[in-house]
């Protein structure tokens, strides 16, 4: 069975200040890329690259160095598309 909808990417918002050292993707495969872009927080868009990552072991993402997210900030996760 395939679902009617599946969103393309994933996003993430932050009610206090932290440090993001790797978050986890649901149902991302390792080895996937991963493009990181700040949210517009007025908006909820995406707006620059952030970071390049590679999906790992059941979804996890470790980025190559933490980021600063601040309280009302957030980024979008966008996995590329397999294959």
């Amino acid at each position: 069975m395939f679902p009617l909808y599946q969103d393309s990417q994933y996003t993430f918002r932050f009610a206090d200040d932290r440090l993001i050292p790797r978050f986890h993707l649901e149902g991302v495969s390792p080895g996937r890329l991963v493009d990181v872009y700040w949210l517009d927080p007025e908006t909820g868009t995406r707006r620059t690259l952030i970071v390049r990552g590679v999906a790992g072991q059941d979804g996890w993402v470790d980025l190559p160095e933490p980021i600063i997210v601040r309280a009302g900030e957030g980024f979008v996760a966008v996995p590329a598309e397999p294959g």
